[in-house]
C-alpha cells in the first residue's frame, strides 16, 4: 500500500477492505474517482492505462501578450517543459521562439531552478561563475511574489506570537508587516543558479 496526500494505492484485491475501514472511521471515499476495475487507474494528477503513463498535458492559461503577463508566462513556460519531457519535439521548437519574443533570456536550467528557463535532458548551461561559491549562474527571468501589506499590532501581532510555534524568535523581520499568498507575481531579471 502506498498513500499520496489523498490518495491511497492499494493491490485491487484489498480495495472494499480498505474501503469498508476507511467508511467505518467516518471518512468519505469518493468512488467516481476510485479507480479498481479495468485497465484506467489515476493518481496525483498522473494517469495510467495499463502501466503506462497517459497523462495529457494542458495549456492552463491563454498565451501572454506582453512581459506584464506574468502568471501566463509562466504557464506557457511550464507547457513548454512539459511537452519538451512529453517529445513534442516541435511544439516545443515553436513554443520556444514564442517564448523568446516575450523573454530576452530563456537559458537551459534544471526543473529545480529558480530562473524561468527551458528544461532538457541535456543537462543546463552555464553562463558565469558566483564569485563566493563559485557555482554556475546563468542570466534568466526569476518569478517574484508580490505579498500584499498586512500590517499587524495589538491584538493581532499578540495572537500571532501566541500561535507560533517552537522556542526561536520569527526568522522573517518583516512577520509582522507582510501576511497571507502573494496576489500577483513579478518576474525580475538576474542572476540565478541553473540548478
Amino acid at each position: 500500500m502506498r498513500i499520496y496526500g489523498d490518495d491511497i494505492i492499494v493491490p485491487t484485491e484489498y480495495v472494499h477492505a480498505v474501503i469498508g475501514n476507511l467508511e467505518a472511521f467516518g471518512l468519505l471515499v469518493n468512488r467516481d474517482k476510485s479507480f479498481w476495475t479495468g485497465k484506467f487507474r489515476e493518481s496525483c494528477g498522473k494517469e495510467y492505462y495499463d502501466g503506462f503513463d497517459v497523462s495529457v498535458v494542458k495549456a492552463r492559461r491563454p498565451f501572454p501578450t506582453s512581459r506584464r503577463c506574468v502568471p501566463e508566462i509562466i504557464s506557457l513556460v511550464s507547457l513548454r517543459n512539459q511537452l519538451y519531457f512529453a517529445g513534442c519535439w516541435g511544439t516545443v521548437k515553436w513554443l520556444d521562439g514564442r517564448i523568446r519574443k516575450l523573454l530576452t533570456y530563456f537559458p537551459t536550467v534544471l526543473p529545480s531552478s529558480s530562473v524561468l528557463g527551458r528544461h532538457s535532458y541535456l543537462g543546463h548551461e552555464t553562463q558565469a561563475a558566483d564569485a563566493d561559491t563559485f557555482g554556475p549562474l546563468v542570466k534568466g527571468w526569476k518569478v517574484r511574489p508580490l505579498i500584499p501589506a498586512s500590517p499587524l499590532d495589538d491584538t493581532g501581532a499578540l495572537l500571532k506570537f501566541f500561535l507560533k510555534r517552537g522556542e526561536m524568535p520569527s526568522a522573517d523581520v518583516k512577520h509582522l508587516e507582510r501576511a497571507g499568498r502573494a496576489q500577483s507575481l513579478d518576474i525580475k531579471l538576474g542572476w540565478g543558479s541553473p540548478l
